[in-house]
């Protein structure tokens, strides 16, 4: 026994703190848009989405997002294109704001 409680107890304690631990990790990976520096939250609806250093389809593709992720992004649109941040562009046609956001 450590600290005079049974082995028994300790494992079930150890259980349920990591049960908590793991569903507060899960719920800071759901903020809303409100949470959202910039207000403006948006998600991915193409299979695949090319992040570009520019606002232009010829741009250099710097990354690359999955149908679903969600991300913070700027309420700046230029050539069809939204703005991520400083040097990242993403095509805005394939992307929609999330529930509350103010893109």
């Amino acid at each position: 026994m450590i600290l005079g409680l049974p082995k028994k107890t300790l494992i079930i304690i150890g259980v349920i703190a990591a049960v908590v631990v793991i569903y507060a990790f899960g719920q800071k990976g759901q903020a809303d848009a409100q949470g959202s520096p910039t207000g403006c939250k948006v998600s991915v609806t193409a299979d695949v989405l090319n992040a570009r250093e520019t606002a232009a389809g010829n741009g250099k593709v710097i990354g690359k997002y999955l149908r679903g992720a969600e991300f913070d992004a700027q309420p700046v649109v230029q050539n069809g294109f939204r703005k991520i941040a400083d040097g990242k562009w993403v095509a805005d046609s394939f992307v929609t704001p999330v529930q509350g956001a103010k893109c």
